[in-house]
């Protein structure tokens, strides 16, 4: 939007251009426009945050509903798993699969998601605990309903509170490991760029041309603040107890 320039466009007369109403955000060491490789940078991010998040929040609370729900020895098996998945280095896991697959975007966000779902197990396992003594999941038991269903219908739906709260903050977290890799030169590949990878550029051409660094920071900033912010409205809209 507003911008005369695709992504990949390089223009070898404004190498580390300034802002100016050409090239808003100015261009980088290339003579790529700053503004729209911003703007495509912040939808890989936000992809890879809010896809790597939506993994996490899948798995996490399916496994943490049937451990709590199951109880009994399941339950303890199912925390046992999850404590030795704690002491896996999980960043380390996630460098060694992107070195040996390459750099692919959607294994970048699989990755992701699938090393940040164990908290998410955790905080609906001990929901789930204080939810299946209730009176309405103990008439879905007399009414012969299945522990599936029970745990898909009744357990998950009154939980979506709290994993709402926590998956806007999971979003931020996506974000910046995403942009942790990138800042390594291990995240998306050029000439496709992301937060993280603008950043990394910035921080190296921040002596000549600070506006590469900063652009791309702020956008980042004002990303994670309104995910954080906006946590407290998803719980107060999806909690049954104010319907």
């Amino acid at each position: 939007m507003f911008a005369q320039y695709a992504y990949d466009d390089t223009d070898w007369y404004a190498l580390h251009a300034a802002p100016s109403l050409e090239h808003f955000f100015g261009t980088d060491s290339l003579g790529r426009d700053l503004y729209v490789r911003t703007l495509v940078g912040g939808r890989i991010s936000l992809m890879v945050g809010v896809l790597g998040a939506l993994v996490a929040v899948v798995i996490g609370t399916l496994y943490g509903a049937a451990s709590g729900f199951i109880g009994g020895r399941t339950d303890r098996v199912m925390m046992r798993i999850l404590e030795i998945l704690y002491a896996v280095p999980f960043m380390f896991l996630v460098i060694v699969l992107v070195t040996f697959f390459g750099r692919n975007i959607v294994l970048i966000f699989v990755a992701i998601g699938a090393i940040a779902w164990l908290d998410m197990a955790r905080i609906v396992r001990g929901q789930t605990l204080s939810l299946r003594s209730k009176e309405f999941i103990e008439a879905a038991h007399v009414c012969g309903v299945s522990k599936w269903r029970i745990i898909t219908r009744h357990i998950v739906p009154n939980v979506l509170g709290i994993v709402a709260v926590y998956s806007t903050l999971l979003v931020p977290s996506m974000i910046l490991t995403e942009s942790f890799l990138s800042f390594l030169g291990l995240g998306v590949q050029e000439p496709m760029t992301s937060w993280g990878a603008l950043l990394q550029e910035g921080s190296q051409t921040m002596e000549v041309a600070i506006w590469q660094l900063v652009f791309p920071a702020l956008f980042m900033v004002v990303t994670l603040f309104c995910f954080n912010y906006v946590g407290d409205g998803l719980r107060d809209a999806l909690d049954p107890k104010d319907r």
